[in-house]
């Protein structure tokens, strides 16, 4: 894992946590010089990245391009691995902001519709991480298998697999029955 500052850590910590990974805004008190060098170290590791900001939906600026338009600070998927954060949960974000492209004729609603999942980071060695590395298995995996190495209760690893994995994550986990395997859960490379 790369050597980060305490800085560079909250902002992508924070970046993590926000809808489409937005970086913006920076942590209170990292304001002129110090910002601008915190942010160019970042960009040059390819941890942030410059994008167009929505303006219609209320995203901050980084800086004002001159011609109206303005542009915003998100986490990239190496970012989001500098603090721990597996490439399939980055991945998974970045296809849901990818998979929802907004319609320039329309006007863009300032608040989430209710149905759509909320892109959501994972942290590296927790059990939903092991449990999406069981998942991505070229043979997937049971969930009598999940419960093996897990320890969690049968319920519980269905309710991760079809609340948190599928609709929280929006991840294209896939069902199929096996004989003497049961029903067996995979995750599809996409």
């Amino acid at each position: 894992m790369p050597k980060l500052t305490d800085t560079q850590s909250l902002i992508l910590s924070r970046a993590a946590s926000r809808p489409g990974n937005l970086a913006m805004p920076l942590p209170e008190g990292l304001h002129g010089a110090a910002a601008q060098k915190a942010v160019t170290a970042m960009i040059t590791r390819g941890w942030l990245e410059e994008v167009d900001a929505d303006l219609r939906r209320g995203e901050p600026l980084w800086r004002e391009t001159g011609d109206g338009h303005g542009t915003t600070l998100i986490a990239t998927e190496a970012g989001l691995e500098a603090i721990g954060i597996e490439p399939v949960a980055a991945s998974a974000v970045a296809s849901v902001r990818k998979a929802n492209p907004q319609p320039d004729a329309e006007p863009t609603p300032t608040t989430e519709a209710p149905g759509q999942p909320k892109p959501v980071a994972i942290r590296a060695g927790t059990k939903q991480a092991q449990i999406i590395a069981l998942l991505q298995r070229p043979e997937g995996a049971s969930i009598a298998e999940i419960v093996e190495a897990t320890g969690w209760l049968a319920h519980s690893v269905r309710g991760l697999i079809s609340g948190g994995l599928k609709k929280k994550l929006g991840l294209p986990i896939t069902a199929r029955k096996i004989d003497q395997r049961g029903t067996v859960y995979k995750l599809d490379a996409a």
